[in-house]
């Protein structure tokens, strides 16, 4: 990769190097064999806003709504749709969290890696309101 950066340089500007990835874009970093990345949230933001999700509703026979998601084993029901999509944003946010804090397994996962990007873009969601705007229904739906 053209203009990676060693990571002892980094170290010794390290509040340039962060200021430098807010204003001026990501950047890249070897350390040993190692090499990653370096951006900012809005850039997260970018990068993985075409990872939304895709819900399904269903009317129940008592009149509640249960609302689903393409591709994840997320469900969840409401009395409401709204009060559907607002626990699916809940557990999508709670999904996320475990997906970080159990990285290794689920990213090495064959029917969970393809499930990353996603993971991604709910975390840099600001807060649930954000993360309900990922859910999208079809026309009509909502």
């Amino acid at each position: 990769m053209n203009g990676t950066l060693n990571a002892t340089d980094v170290r010794k500007h390290w509040g340039q190097f962060n200021d430098d990835i807010v204003r001026d874009g990501p950047r890249f970093v070897k350390r040993n064999r190692d090499t990653w990345a370096a951006l900012s949230t809005d850039h997260l933001k970018v990068a993985f806003e075409k990872f939304t999700f895709e819900a399904a509703f269903n009317v129940e026979k008592d009149g509640s709504f249960t609302v689903s998601l393409k591709d994840f084993d997320l469900i969840e029901n409401g009395d409401t749709k709204d009060d559907a999509v607002d626990l699916l944003a809940n557990e999508l946010i709670e999904y996320a969290h475990d997906y970080q804090n159990n990285f290794q397994k689920y990213f090495n996962a064959p029917n969970r890696r393809h499930h990353f990007p996603y993971i991604m873009n709910v975390l840099v969601q600001e807060d649930s309101e954000g993360v309900k705007g990922l859910i999208q229904c079809p026309v009509g739906e909502k």
